[in-house]
């Protein structure tokens, strides 16, 4: 118990000198924000979700790099690290996250690495994701696209599908030059 003590209290020591620890975390900060994981790492304790409540309607959008846990209803685009739809809540727009457990209604699509319809879920939209678990009993209505990077690379693909759906109008417009030289 005595090392215990004595562990904790140099602990308390330097937190008290953080002008000199601070200039080192800036100097270490510039290689870790290349990497992104030591960033994570540097807030020791995890700050809790952000619950947004069943009496809360907002409408607007929601952008964080933590955890949100929705209740209410939102009418907007979300983007967050962990995202939790609660049963009653209801979110109309697109949903962007690293992890996304839906209980609730989703219209739009819903874009994470790893998406998890639970038995109570309801989502009118399209899945983008790297991993997926569908319960029984969830109502899904769209489509389900895999990809290893479904944050970023979505864009992308968005980009073809419209070039796609103007190759086809421009098909129909040789076809009858065909039919007069035939």
């Amino acid at each position: 118990m005595f090392s215990k003590s004595k562990i904790n209290e140099p602990a308390q020591k330097p937190a008290e000198s953080k002008p000199a620890s601070s200039e080192n975390r800036l100097d270490s900060a510039r290689p870790d924000s290349n990497t992104g994981e030591f960033k994570a790492q540097a807030p020791k304790a995890k700050p809790p979700a952000s619950v947004l409540s069943t009496d809360l309607h907002i409408t607007g959008n929601l952008k964080t790099t933590g955890d949100i846990q929705v209740e209410g209803t939102i009418e907007g685009d979300i983007r967050a690290h962990l995202l939790t739809i609660g049963e009653g809540a209801t979110i109309k727009g697109e949903v962007i996250a690293d992890d996304v457990v839906i209980n609730g209604r989703i219209v739009g699509r819903v874009r994470g690495l790893k998406v998890r319809l639970t038995s109570t879920a309801r989502v009118e939209g399209d899945i983008i994701h790297k991993t997926i678990a569908i319960e029984s009993g969830a109502h899904f209505e769209g489509s389900v696209q895999r990809q290893d990077d479904p944050l970023s690379g979505n864009k992308s693909a968005a980009k073809p599908a419209q070039t796609q759906a103007q190759a086809p109008a421009q098909q129909p417009a040789a076809k009858p030059a065909d039919a007069k030289q035939g």
